[in-house]
């Protein structure tokens, strides 16, 4: 069976489905997206064939989308720090927990799987002003200014808003990731620590942490693939407003494909999004590359 499943055909065999649904679903659709970015094109009727005009247009005078790679990186850092690092803490956390461990891990995992609308649905009723959400009944406790404090609406804090949403939600997904990392790093390591008159928290930043770093490099890499591409939190909890303060690259390039009926304009800013997000992976994997040679 072993030798049977080592042979590159059977290998092939079961990688091809998986290469052709990724194919269909968004090797093509990125390749029609390049094509429509070259049009002046509603969506529907006749398509004007303008060239590089959208992207001159996205790239030189559309101050919107420039803001809105700013937004995304900060949404970015703001994730990266919540889900990697605060999932590794809470799994350093679990994996000193001796009672009540699954009952904890569960509790955590809870949001990941509640979809992403009912999550912005809590946090809005949480959040919400008129009527008064938990939140600011209870921060009104220690000021009663507080009471009335805008989250989502407030074009000061409504981009870190959303992006704490997202973090909150996917923050136990990476925290059992880190925490079946942790559990099987011999116990060997921390015991020679140990003996070697390392404390807890020398333990775990000179053995245990540097001996998961490959899964530390990946997550870092999923978190920064999917908030670069996140689209539905922003949306659903602010629309990208207030005016454009928490607008992201995505819902940018959805307003104006859909709302605009700028599809040609849509589409150049889904290509732009893609070699972003080729760019920030490329250099990425560089870094952490060069450093693992090191």
């Amino acid at each position: 069976m072993q030798k049977a499943f080592g042979k590159k055909s059977i290998i092939l065999l079961f990688i091809f489905p998986a290469f052709l649904i990724y194919t269909l679903f968004v090797i093509v659709s990125i390749v029609w997206a390049g094509y429509y970015s070259f049009f002046d094109w509603s969506g529907v009727g006749e398509k004007i064939f303008i060239g590089l005009q959208n992207y001159i247009e996205l790239l030189s005078r559309d101050d919107v989308f420039r803001s809105t790679i700013w937004h995304t990186v900060i949404y970015t850092i703001i994730n990266v720090l919540i889900q990697v690092f605060g999932g590794l803490l809470f799994a350093i956390l679990l994996s000193r927990v001796k009672k009540g461990r699954v009952a904890l891990q569960t509790l955590y995992y809870v949001p990941v799987v509640i979809s992403s609308v009912a999550i912005c649905q809590i946090f809005s009723k949480l959040l919400s002003v008129t009527p008064t959400g938990v939140v600011n009944q209870l921060l009104s406790v220690f000021n009663p200014a507080l009471k009335v404090m805008e989250w989502t609406s407030n074009p000061n804090i409504s981009l870190y808003v959303t992006a704490f949403v997202e973090g909150y939600k996917y923050l136990g997904l990476y925290m059992v990731i880190f925490y079946a990392a942790l559990i099987g790093v011999p116990d060997e390591l921390g015991e020679a620590a140990r003996i070697d008159g390392a404390s807890l928290f020398q333990e775990y930043w000179h053995v245990r942490i540097p001996y998961i770093k490959p899964v530390i490099v990946a997550n870092c890499l999923l978190v920064l693939n999917g908030s670069l591409r996140s689209f539905e939190f922003s949306y659903l909890l602010t629309h990208g407003g207030p005016g454009n303060a928490s607008e992201l690259m995505t819902t940018y390039m959805y307003k104006q494909a859909f709302t605009s009926m700028k599809y040609g304009y849509g589409s150049a800013v889904a290509i732009m999004i893609v070699i972003i997000c080729l760019i920030v992976g490329v250099l990425f994997k560089k870094i952490t590359g060069e450093e693992a040679e090191k």
